[in-house]
């Protein structure tokens, strides 16, 4: 499954051959250094290690620093990615034009954090009527029994904090790869806010 760690810019939308306004999210791509490759042989599975983002020195602890090879300076961004499909040599940068010729991409990021909402934002609850004397609007309800076992049920929906979580959008196409500009359009949305990390991949259920 190849894949690269990209910034998202946001989104803007371009025409396309035929004259139709496209929705797309600019993916900015810049080098992605190759710091470790993971072997059947040794580590049990076959993966890559892909950083981005040059630390300062002042910065970088000993301990964090030994995980680089001689010769890469430590990253700020650290990213595995299983089964990569490719084999590029410990030291090399892969840039935007390492995308060239996918049409579908699988985006993965850290969802927008939303705080702790209650059960009408958080779940779609309806809620009761907002007329006056109701005295239920927009309560979760009951939650457990009235009985033995007095206890709340596992995977109850209940108020809680919302977002900040690992989301991947699937089957985005690939309108534009810019491999001299480092970036790429995709059509669609792509979780996460501006200028967050976001690793792009091949589809896994897509690929024509």
């Amino acid at each position: 499954m190849f894949g690269l760690i990209g910034k998202k810019i946001g989104m803007t939308q371009i025409f396309d051959a035929t004259g139709r306004l496209v929705p797309v999210t600019v993916i900015e791509i810049h080098s992605n250094v190759v710091v470790a490759k993971k072997t059947v042989e040794k580590d049990g599975y076959s993966a890559v290690l892909l950083g981005v983002d040059e630390k300062k020195k002042s910065h970088v602890s000993k301990p964090f620093a030994g995980q680089f090879p001689e010769g890469i300076a430590p990253t700020k961004i650290l990213r595995e990615i299983r089964d990569f499909g490719k084999d590029p040599a410990v030291g090399e940068s892969l840039g935007a034009g390492a995308l060239e010729g996918l049409r579908f991409v699988d985006v993965q990021a850290t969802s927008k954090g939303k705080g702790f909402q209650g059960v009408v934002k958080r779940w779609g609850f309806g809620g009761g009527r907002n007329t006056h004397g109701s005295k239920f609007h927009r309560e979760p309800g009951s939650t457990g029994q009235s009985t033995w076992p007095h206890k709340t049920f596992k995977n109850v929906k209940l108020p809680g904090r919302m977002g900040r979580e690992t989301v991947t959008a699937q089957n985005l196409k690939v309108v534009r790869v810019d491999a001299e500009g480092g970036f790429i359009l995709v059509r669609g949305a792509v979780p996460g806010p501006r200028n967050c990390t976001v690793v792009v991949r091949s589809a896994v259920k897509k690929s024509k």
